[in-house]
């Protein structure tokens, strides 16, 4: 198996990467992201680890990086039979602070680089008769999410139906859509958005972890676990699925209810 991981060179991401190799399923695994310094360690790490890594820098509001990204796979490894979307922008933004600018980046990174790198690779996969299976990485914002998210939970509500979609029109080819939704998550990447733009302390983890029921925040490798065996062939018939890696069960308990700094007067 041939896998893609879009977003792959840190983060939830690389663990997902790492799980590959561990699982001994993959062929190859081609990373991309835009460091290329960051990318090319792991690449060598994971090829060194025997498990043939080739990193192609990209940067997902590019229009021509799903095309290219498919093509230098093939060209490397003649095929491909595994996507994972993982890159994501996670910018906040309340109703009344948004801007138009903003929210089509969102959007163009949490949905539409997605897609396309799908069209990408389901093209190759039914143009050569390959069976494929493709992972999404939403997140539990996308059922709702805080008001400081917006953007971000449609994006993510977006990629959603997105993934039904595919789901149900791919399967006849042989190729499964699933979804995964990771929750609050420990990464560098969520330390840096706590501390930057939530104004949180550098003990912000130390204070969260006993907030959440089972004392801590959910683990990268944890999420990667669901997201490989969904993209393994140990799932067999799995599809159109969106799994919740979570803390919580949606629908059950008493709805929360907006803080009164959640009210945002337009003028």
């Amino acid at each position: 198996m041939i896998t893609i991981v879009n977003g792959g060179t840190q983060g939830l991401g690389e663990a997902v990467a790492r799980r590959l190799v561990a699982t001994g399923f993959t062929d190859g695994i081609v990373l991309t992201g835009r460091s290329a310094d960051l990318g090319r360690a792991l690449a060598s790490e994971l090829t060194d680890a025997g498990v043939d890594t080739l990193f192609v820098q990209a940067d997902a509001l590019d229009p021509a990086m799903p095309r290219a990204v498919v093509d230098a796979t093939v060209e490397r490894f003649g095929r491909v039979n595994g996507l994972v979307n993982v890159a994501a922008a996670t910018s906040r933004a309340t109703l009344f602070a948004d801007t138009p600018e903003h929210v089509d980046r969102q959007m163009a990174i949490n949905v539409k680089a997605p897609y396309f790198l799908i069209q990408a690779a389901a093209r190759h996969m039914i143009e050569h008769g390959h069976a494929g299976s493709i992972v999404n990485v939403g997140s539990t914002t996308g059922h709702g999410g805080q008001t400081k998210l917006t953007a971000y939970a449609m994006s993510k509500g977006a990629l959603t139906i997105m993934t039904k979609n595919l789901a149900f029109g791919l399967m006849r080819h042989g190729i499964r859509v699933n979804q995964v939704n990771p929750g609050w998550m420990e990464t560098d990447s969520e330390h840096h958005t706590q501390i930057t733009h939530d104004g949180a302390p550098e003990n912000w983890l130390e204070l969260a972890a006993p907030t959440r029921p089972l004392g801590r925040l959910v683990q990268p490798w944890e999420v990667a676990n669901t997201i490989v065996h969904c993209l393994s062939p140990d799932a067999g018939m799995l599809t159109g699925n969106c799994i919740d890696v979570d803390q919580s069960v949606q629908g059950a308990g008493d709805p929360p209810l907006p803080g009164v700094d959640d009210t945002v007067d337009p003028d």
